[in-house]
């Protein structure tokens, strides 16, 4: 029986396909002089083959209503890139190296004022009002039933020794349970390394020493803005 993709993912699949094209542009000069691979094209194939296959494995976490949606749309398509390159011998570190790059490149393609303006948002006040409404639904018993794939977190609040604005503990995490039911466990850390250029590129500076894929209790995200030039 062939698998179906979410109808969710479905009506996006066209934008996400297109960010994956992007990726893999950008990645072309990598792929020949880090992971000396020298049929790019075949790459490219490949990893949208596999992007096709992840994107029938995604979880459902509530679409739009979700917040951890767009993270999986976001991020997932990673997940594809790694097999294929793991396939092809290409070691993790280098894999995350990679990636990393890519994404790093993907987002500054963005105008600098628009990530800015995306990453005042995330810190704003309104902002930690609703991400501590999310956090404390997000560890309910009927929230974990209807989407036990979901992550589950706790909003962070400051102490006065602390020099960060907020923070988030997460004590679940999707992807850590994507990569457990998938085979994907060894480079799971490499969708770890993408947070901190996703929050830099806005403006916001994440500290983290700890996460569930490093065999953590938790997953320590700390947020702070970064000094702008004037």
């Amino acid at each position: 029986m062939a698998q179906t993709i979410h109808p969710f993912y479905e009506a996006h699949r066209d934008a996400m396909e297109a960010a994956m094209r992007q990726r893999l542009d950008l990645a072309e000069p990598m792929l020949r002089e880090r992971a000396h691979l020298t049929d790019v094209d075949a790459i490219r194939r490949q990893v949208m083959d596999e992007f096709a296959i992840v994107l029938t494995q995604m979880p459902y976490v509530g679409g739009a209503a979700g917040r951890m949606s767009d993270f999986f749309m976001r991020l997932t398509g990673f997940m594809a890139i790694s097999r294929v390159l793991r396939r092809h011998r290409v070691p993790v570190p280098v894999i995350g190296e990679i990636e990393r790059q890519i994404y790093k490149a993907q987002l500054l393609t963005e105008p600098e004022a628009d990530r800015l303006a995306a990453g005042d948002q995330f810190m704003s006040a309104e902002n930690q009002i609703l991400l501590r409404e999310q956090a404390a639904k997000s560890v309910t018993e009927s929230h974990q039933a209807e989407f036990p794939e979901d992550f589950v977190y706790d909003f962070v609040e400051p102490g006065p020794a602390d020099s960060f604005e907020f923070g988030i503990n997460y004590k679940a995490c999707g992807f850590c349970k994507f990569a457990g039911r998938h085979g994907d466990k060894d480079i799971l850390p490499n969708i770890c390394g993408l947070d901190f250029d996703a929050y830099a590129t806005r403006g916001i500076h994440l500290e983290r020493t700890q996460t569930l894929a490093g065999g953590a209790s938790h997953c320590n995200f700390r947020f702070s803005r970064l000094h702008r030039e004037d």
